[in-house]
C-alpha cells in the first residue's frame, strides 16, 4: 500500500483528509499550519506531523489542497526535490493552469507525476465524500490513482495537464454568476416584500433549483455566512478565469460582473465570510436586508 501524505487541512482539507484516511486503507500523514486541525486529524485516525519535510521525504503520494500559487508552487518544488521517480503528486487546489503547466514540466523531468485535481461541492460535500474531482495529466498516474481520489468524490479524467484547473474555471466562472443571480433574486424578493422562505419552497423545484441553490438559499435567508466555501477562494479562481481569458484573447463579460461584487466584497470587509453572503452587495444597492436570523 502507498504511503500517503496531505498537506492542507483547512475547512475543505481536514474532511478530504478524514475521508482518505477512512477509506483508503493506507497510511496517511497529514500536514496543515493550525495545530487544531492537527489535533483534529489525529484523531480521526489520520499520523499528523508537525514538520511537512516528513511528508516531503517519505510519502509516496502526496496530495495538497492549499491557498495561495506561491505555497502551492513551493510545496510542489519540494515534492520534487526531496522525492524519488514514481511519486504521484495531487495538487488539488485552485491553481491557474499555467502555473499548472510549469509545474508539471518540472515534476515530469524528475521521473514523477503531477495531477491537477481541482475539487467542487464546497464544506458540506468534503464532508460526505461526495465532491466533484476535475483531473489533468497524464492518464496512467490518473489511474493509478483514482481510488484515492474516489474516498474524497467522484473524479472525471478531463485531459492532459492543466485540463483539470481550466474545468474547475469553467465550474467555478458558472457558479459564482449562479450565486450572483440568486443574491439578486432574493434581495429584489425581499423588497418586494415577499415570504422568502416561500419563495425557495416554491422554485427549488423548478429551473432555479439545484445542489447550490439548495444549499445557499438557506444561508442567505437566515442570514449564516458561516463560511462553508469562502469568498476569498471563489475570488481566487475568478481571477484565474480573468487572467486565463486574457491569455485566450477572449471577453467574459458575466464573469465581469461576478468580479466586481466580489471585489466589493472585499472592499468592505466581507471576504472571508460564505458565497451566501454576496447578497450584502444587492442589500446595499437596493436598500433593503434580506432575511433574518433564526
Amino acid at each position: 500500500m502507498p504511503k500517503i501524505g496531505f498537506l492542507g487541512m483547512g475547512v475543505m482539507g481536514l474532511p478530504m483528509a478524514k475521508n482518505v484516511v477512512k477509506k483508503s486503507g493506507c497510511e496517511v500523514l497529514g500536514y496543515d499550519v493550525v495545530e487544531k486541525q492537527r489535533t483534529a486529524f489525529a484523531e480521526a485516525g489520520g499520523i499528523a506531523v508537525e514538520d511537512p519535510m516528513e511528508i516531503y521525504t517519505t510519502c509516496d503520494v502526496i496530495m495538497q489542497i492549499l491557498p495561495t500559487h506561491p505555497i502551492i508552487i513551493d510545496s510542489v518544488e519540494k515534492a520534487v526535490q526531496y522525492g524519488k521517480p514514481g511519486r504521484i503528486i495531487i495538487d488539488l487546489s485552485s491553481t491557474a493552469p499555467d502555473i499548472i503547466l510549469d509545474l508539471y514540466a518540472k515534476v515530469k523531468a524528475a521521473g514523477m507525476s503531477l495531477l491537477d485535481s481541482p475539487v467542487s461541492g464546497g464544506n458540506p460535500m468534503a464532508i460526505a465524500g461526495t465532491l466533484a474531482i476535475m483531473t489533468g495529466g497524464d492518464r496512467e498516474a490518473f489511474d493509478q490513482a483514482r481510488p484515492l481520489l474516489e474516498c474524497m468524490g467522484s473524479p472525471v479524467y478531463v485531459g492532459k495537464a492543466g485540463a483539470g484547473s481550466v474545468t474547475k474555471l469553467v465550474n467555478n466562472m458558472i457558479a459564482g454568476a449562479y450565486l450572483a443571480a440568486m443574491a439578486e433574486g432574493y434581495a429584489f424578493a425581499a423588497k418586494a416584500g415577499i415570504d422568502l422562505q416561500t419563495t425557495f419552497e416554491a422554485t427549488k423545484g423548478g429551473f432555479a433549483g439545484g445542489p447550490l441553490y439548495a444549499n445557499k438559499v438557506p444561508k442567505i435567508i437566515a442570514r449564516d455566512y458561516e463560511p462553508g466555501a469562502r469568498i476569498a477562494v471563489h475570488r481566487k479562481d475568478i481571477l484565474n478565469a480573468k487572467h486565463y481569458a486574457h491569455y485566450l484573447g477572449v471577453d467574459t463579460p458575466v464573469t465581469d460582473v461576478t468580479l466586481h461584487i466580489m471585489d466589493w466584497m472585499k472592499d468592505n470587509g466581507y471576504i472571508d465570510i460564505d458565497q451566501a453572503g454576496m447578497v450584502k452587495y444587492f442589500e446595499d444597492k437596493m436598500d433593503v436586508q434580506v432575511g433574518q436570523e433564526p
